[in-house]
């Protein structure tokens, strides 16, 4: 029986079927485009560049400006931070309370007198230890029971202490004036109180010798005139000698005598130059240069300064934080009391004063050998007189053409001794510049030393 086979139906799928892509979120097929050229990418970092260094450029001239506009109000005006206000500058430490609090009268030039005897000394140019009482006046230490921690303790009452040492000096080798006496000795058990408060009396000194100090390495250099007639110098050379400015502006020049310390002339700071603020001493430079200075936060005049007369005519600044001692940085040596100068005895000065005569200030330190002259021909009345004082000292040439100028003043008048360098004067005044019979007067150190040790024992 024929039958009918039953074929399967039809199917409707393709034989190989592709599969269904299903999108999936997050996953999207980039923009067909051009790749970016070297070009495009290189002018894209230009106009980067172009615009980082505009901003740079106008930042640093608004920078620039906003500082010369502080510079051009500090000259002229005092601010009041409490009060919020500006007052002229010249109302600035005149006496009267002109900001609330009297701000305006708290950071300024200050007096001080000395009315006592500062009870430690040097003497002579072998550097013999003196002590002073009231009883005894000066007597030379001697070396008997001295000790390492004496050393120290002398030298830190008298300033600047660096490696100090100390050495004997036979009693027989002294001046005459020195051989018999007074002398003292160290009290056995007193080695950290003040040297003269630790001695007893004694005729004749058992060990046969004296205490010589050397506290520091002050004025010393590792090498060895323009002032008028002077020459080019560098401050390795005079690494004590530093830059007075008000405002920016050279005013004065000074002496490092320690880390902290600079002793300059009193008459730098007459008129509107009392307001500490304005005053940076710039160190260790031989290029006239404002950068880098350090800020003052004392500056004492000595109470007997006469203006009249230019006599005591001395000061100290004390810097807000130590300098750091090195070739270019270097205090100078205080002279020690009769060192004994005598007429005609070579001296060095230097700074960046006046070049001549209402001249203009050297870019450049400046240095003039000039001797010593003889007190009585300096005060005899064809050179000043009476002018002269025993706080004063003469150098330079009686027919001129080296001296010291405008814009030394205060800076360093210096002696070798010992192979080392003492200061010995301060640049004060002088009729003109290199005039004939007129020549540099100078404040003479060893006469104001008792003041310059009480002032910076009170301020330490």
């Amino acid at each position: 029986m024929w039958t009918a086979t039953q074929l399967p139906e039809e199917s409707a799928r393709p034989l190989n079927p592709r599969q269904q892509v299903v999108p999936r979120p997050g996953r999207h097929r980039r923009p067909m485009t051009a790749p970016q050229t070297q070009k495009d990418k290189a002018s894209k970092r230009k106009r980067v560049l172009l615009t980082v260094l505009t901003v740079i450029v106008l930042l640093g001239i608004l920078a620039t400006a906003a500082y010369f506009i502080k510079q051009l109000i500090d000259r002229k005006y005092f601010f009041c931070k409490r009060s919020v206000k500006f007052i002229p500058l010249d109302k600035a430490c005149d006496g009267k309370d002109d900001c609330a609090g009297g701000e305006d009268e708290i950071t300024c030039v200050s007096n001080f007198k000395v009315n006592t005897t500062f009870p430690v000394r040097l003497l002579s140019d072998r550097s013999v230890l003196q002590v002073y009482s009231t009883g005894s006046g000066w007597r030379s230490v001697c070396s008997e029971d001295w000790t390492e921690q004496h050393t120290q303790t002398a030298c830190q009452q008298l300033g600047y202490t660096y490696k100090p040492r100390s050495t004997t000096v036979p009693v027989k080798t002294l001046i005459s004036s020195l051989k018999t006496g007074p002398f003292t000795a160290i009290r056995p058990g007193t080695k950290t109180i003040p040297i003269h408060q630790a001695t007893i009396d004694r005729k004749i000194c058992k060990s046969g010798s004296v205490i010589s100090l050397a506290c520091s390495d002050c004025g010393q250099v590792g090498s060895q005139d323009r002032i008028v007639g002077g020459t080019d110098a560098v401050i390795e050379e005079w690494p004590w000698q530093v830059s007075l400015q008000q405002n920016g502006q050279h005013t004065c020049g000074g002496s490092l005598v320690s880390t902290r310390w600079v002793v300059t002339a009193a008459h730098c700071f007459s008129g509107s130059k009392k307001e500490l603020n304005r005053w940076r001493v710039v160190s260790g430079r031989t290029y006239m240069g404002t950068l880098g200075g350090s800020y003052v936060d004392r500056i004492i005049l000595n109470g007997d300064y006469n203006a009249a007369r230019n006599d005591y005519d001395i000061a100290m600044m004390r810097l807000s934080s130590p300098i750091s001692v090195g070739e270019s940085r270097k205090p100078v040596c205080l002279p020690p009391k009769a060192l004994g100068l005598s007429a005609g005895a070579s001296m060095v000065v230097t700074g960046w004063g006046y070049l001549e005569e209402n001249g203009r200030i050297s870019p450049s330190l400046q240095k003039a050998s000039i001797p010593l002259i003889d007190s009585a021909q300096c005060s005899s009345p064809s050179v000043y007189g009476l002018a002269i004082t025993s706080r004063m000292i003469c150098a330079g040439f009686l027919e001129g053409k080296v001296d010291a100028c405008q814009g030394d003043s205060g800076g360093p008048l210096v002696y070798l001794s010992s192979s080392r360098w003492h200061l010995v004067g301060v640049v004060s005044w002088g009729v003109g510049c290199a005039r004939e019979r007129k020549p540099g007067v100078y404040s003479n150190v060893e006469e104001l030393l008792n003041w310059i040790h009480t002032v910076i024992e009170k301020n330490s």
